[in-house]
C-alpha cells in the first residue's frame, strides 16, 4: 500500500511534493517523483522546486516486503519512454514475472511495480489504451496505478475498488491521488472517484465491457471454500506477521481460523484485535472467540473520551459526518492505531462478507421480493465508494494495508452466481450468511461462533451509542468535514 499522486497540465514542482506531504501517512518509508526525470528518496520538507511542468507523478512508499524474491521498491519506475506509481499489491506478482521473462525480458525484476511496468512495456505498440487494457487482464490483485508514454497518460483502478482513486479537473490542469485532501491541498474542488475496473485515458473515463457483478452462470457452491481459502492464502504470501481486525463473529472468526491452519505450515505470527467499550457485545464474543481459536487477543477499550478525541480526524478522513460510517470507521482506526503502535503493517478485515453472502437484515426482504441476487450485485458494484474508501481512509492514517479475503475477484463472480436460497433458505432465516457458516461449522469452527447473528460493528462495539446518546446532542459535526 502506498499513496500515488500525479497533475497534468500547468503546475509547480512544489505542487506535487505538497500532494505527497498530504498523504505522507500512506506511505512513510520513502518518497519519489517524475517531473522530467525520476528523482527517488527525496526529503518533501527539503525539496523545493518553483518551476512549472506539464506532466509530473508523485509516490510515497509504505514498504511490506523485504525478502529475497520480492522488495517494496521506491518509484517512480521508468523504462524507455514509459513511467509508472503504482499503490496496491499484485498478487500474482510470481506468474507474471515469470511470464515476461519467458517474453524476453532480461532483467531483475523484484516488485509488483516493475513486474506491471514491464507487463504494459511488452504490451504496448505506440498505443497505451491497449497495453494497459490486456494488462489489467492479465493481473490478479488490489490496485490503482497510473503510466505514462511521453504522450499519452492512463490512470486504471483493481475490479472491486480495494484501492482508492480520485481525480479532479479545473482551467489549468488535472490531478490525482489516493487521497481527496491530497487534491485539496492543491486547490482542487470537485473531485471524483475512478470507478472499479475503469480507466481514465487522458482525462476521459472509459469503461470495461462487463462488470464482475454483471457475469451470469452456474456456479458450483461446493467450490466456494477453496476460492476463499486461495483468496486469504495470496493475501498473506510473503509476510510473517499480521494483524486480523476481530469481532468475534463469523467473518473474522472464520479467516482467524483458516490462518491458524496456514501458521501450523508455514512460520506466520497471528494476533487478534478487538475494539469495544467495557462488556460490549464485540468484546465479549471476541474472548470467547480467541479462546476457542487459542489465539492472542489485544483488546482496545474504548471510552466516550476516546470517540471525542478522534472524531476530527475521522471525519476528516472519510470526508463525511454519516454515523454509521463513523461508527465503522472509528472501529477501523483504533484497531489499526494498535496494529502500528505494535509494528505490524498488514491487517485482514472481513470486508465484504455480508455484501456477498448476504449478511444484512435488509437482505431477507430482498429474498422475499425475489430480488435478492440483483441487490447483492448492486451492493457488491457500490462498495467501493460506500465502504471501501472508508476503510482505507482511516487505516491508513495508521499507515496500515488492510487486505480483505472476502473481496477476490474470482470469489466474488462465483459466489454472486450461487443461487439465493443457498445464501439465506427462507424469509424466516433471521440468521442468515447459511453457504458460509456451513462452511466455517464444517472447517471446525465453533458452533456459537459460527452462528453467532449478525451485529454491526459500529452496535457491536458500542460506538454508536455514545456518538446518539453523548456527542452528537452538542457537537456539529460538519465542523470537521474539509
Amino acid at each position: 500500500m502506498c499513496s500515488i499522486v500525479g497533475l497534468q497540465g500547468i503546475f509547480k514542482g512544489n505542487d506535487i511534493v505538497k500532494m505527497l506531504k498530504s498523504s505522507k501517512n500512506r506511505g512513510p518509508d520513502s518518497s519519489g517523483v517524475y517531473l522530467n526525470n525520476v528523482i527517488l528518496d527525496i526529503d518533501l520538507d527539503e525539496f523545493d522546486d518553483c518551476r512549472e511542468y506539464d506532466i509530473g507523478f508523485g509516490h510515497n512508499l509504505l514498504s511490506i516486503y523485504d525478502n529475497v524474491d520480492r522488495i517494496s521498491k521506491p518509484q517512480p519506475v521508468l523504462k524507455d519512454n514509459l513511467v509508472l506509481v503504482f499503490n496496491g499489491e499484485l498478487y500474482n506478482f510470481l506468474t507474471i514475472r515469470n511470464l515476461v521473462k519467458k517474453l524476453g525480458v532480461d532483467v531483475e525484476i523484484i516488485s509488483d511495480s516493475e513486474v506491471l511496468l514491464y507487463l504494459i512495456d511488452y504490451f504496448y505498440n505506440d498505443d497505451l489504451l491497449k497495453a494497459v487494457q490486456m494488462a489489467v487482464n492479465v493481473i490478479d490483485g488490489d490496485y490503482a496505478f497510473a503510466v505514462f508514454d511521453g504522450h499519452d497518460l492512463a490512470v486504471a483502478r483493481d475490479p472491486l475498488g480495494v484501492k482508492p482513486l480520485f481525480y479532479s479537473c479545473d482551467d489549468v490542469r488535472c490531478g490525482f491521488a489516493s487521497s481527496k485532501q491530497a487534491l485539496y491541498d492543491v486547490g482542487f474542488k470537485d473531485i471524483s472517484t475512478l470507478k472499479p475496473e475503469h480507466i481514465l485515458f487522458n482525462w476521459n473515463d472509459i469503461s470495461p465491457t462487463q462488470h464482475i457483478y454483471e457475469k451470469v452462470y452456474d456456479a458450483d457452491v461446493n467450490k466456494t471454500d477453496k476460492l476463499l481459502k486461495l483468496s486469504l492464502s495470496k493475501r498473506i504470501e510473503g509476510l510473517r506477521e499480521l494483524g486480523v481486525i476481530f469481532s468475534g463473529g463469523l467473518d473474522s472468526s472464520y479467516l482467524a481460523l483458516l490462518l491458524k491452519k496456514i501458521s501450523q505450515n508455514t512460520p506466520l505470527k497471528i494476533t487478534l484485535y478487538a475494539v469495544g467499550t467495557k462488556n460490549s457485545k464485540d468484546i465479549q464474543a471476541a474472548i470467547h472467540a480467541s479462546k476457542s481459536l487459542n489465539l492472542p487477543l489485544k483488546i482496545i477499550e474504548i471510552t466516550e473520551e476516546t470517540i471525542r478525541e478522534n472524531l476530527p480526524k475521522i471525519i476528516k478522513a472519510i470526508d463525511d459526518d454519516n454515523l454509521m460510517k463513523i461508527g465503522v470507521g472509528m472501529t477501523t482506526y483504533l484497531a489499526t492505531k494498535k496494529l502500528a503502535e505494535d509494528g505490524l503493517k498488514v491487517a485482514i478485515s472481513g470486508q465484504g462478507a455480508d455484501e456477498l453472502f448476504a449478511g444484512y437484515k435488509r437482505y431477507l426482504e430482498s429474498y422475499k421480493n425475489q430480488t435478492l441476487n440483483y441487490d447483492l450485485r448492486q451492493d457488491i458494484s457500490n462498495m467501493y465508494h460506500v465502504n471501501l474508501e472508508r476503510d482505507d481512509a482511516c487505516s491508513m492514517l495508521n499507515s496500515i494495508e488492510l487486505r480483505l479475503p472476502f473481496l477476490d475477484e474470482k470469489l466474488v463472480e462465483h459466489v454472486l452466481n450461487i443461487p439465493d436460497n443457498k445464501k439465506i433458505v427462507s424469509i424466516h432465516d433471521d440468521m442468515r450468511k447459511s453457504i458460509l457458516r456451513k462452511i466455517a461449522f464444517k472447517e471446525g469452527l465453533d458452533y456459537k461462533i459460527a452462528y453467532r447473528p449478525k451485529k454491526a460493528a459500529q452496535y457491536g462495539t458500542g460506538i454508536d451509542k455514545i456518538l446518539r446518546k453523548k456527542i452528537i446532542k452538542n457537537t456539529d459535526l460538519s465542523q470537521y468535514l474539509n
